[in-house]
């Protein structure tokens, strides 16, 4: 899952980008509304974490265009208001979920879990696949009711694909849930996580379509 990180604070981007890389994630990380803007138009993100106090202009504003361009982009609210009245408008802005300042960097994960699960269409963490188990929230997966362990990367591979069961991916599709601005990327990247994958989970849990990119079947 690719994620657009706007906060301007460093200490605090800092730990939340190196705690969502840890866990998989590829992210960039921003610190004004103008830059969030250009990474918006010509990239496609699956989550927003959005500070609201920003150096260049209001982040609830910035929300709030957003979805008067119909983006269905899940967005979660960063910020040290914490009043009610603060959070009302944050979510009747748009915002999908709303997180106080200072704030647990576990409880975030689960929040950003949480949010994908639903723009997924399956907010239970719990799916059956086949010979595979998988717990969205714990990161588990059991294949043929034995424990698997995946790498972060492999992971990420492997829950874009759950996210889009049935749906042809790119290879630069798959690419851009492992890869930040400005990584490199060898050529065939991909190809070789896709290879560990089947090893892993079995040969006919991705399908390759040939000259066009990957798919993994609904079950």
């Amino acid at each position: 899952m690719r994620i657009l990180l706007v906060e301007d604070t460093q200490g605090l981007g800092e730990a939340i980008r190196d705690q969502l890389q840890d866990e998989g994630y590829a992210v960039d990380w921003v610190q004004r509304i103008e830059a969030a803007a250009s990474c918006l138009r010509s990239t496609d993100y699956d989550l927003l974490l959005l500070d609201l106090m920003l150096p260049d202009g209001s982040g609830l504003s910035f929300l709030q265009q957003l979805r008067k361009k119909r983006s269905l982009l899940p967005v979660i609210i960063m910020t040290a208001k914490d009043q009610i009245a603060d959070r009302i408008s944050g979510l009747n802005a748009g915002a999908d979920d709303y997180l106080v300042k200072p704030f647990d960097l576990d409880e975030m994960m689960a929040r950003v879990a949480a949010v994908a699960r639903r723009y997924s269409g399956n907010p239970n963490p719990n799916i059956l696949l086949g010979d595979l188990q998988v717990n969205l929230a714990d990161k588990t997966v059991y294949h043929l009711q034995q424990p698997v362990e995946l790498t972060s990367r492999e992971w990420a591979i492997f829950e874009t694909f759950l996210q889009h069961p049935g749906q042809l991916l790119t290879r630069s599709r798959l690419e851009d849930a492992l890869y930040a601005f400005g990584a490199e990327i060898e050529s065939n990247t991909i190809e070789v996580y896709i290879s560990r994958l089947r090893k892993k989970l079995g040969k006919g849990c991705i399908e390759t379509v040939r000259g066009m990119g990957y798919r993994m079947p609904r079950g």
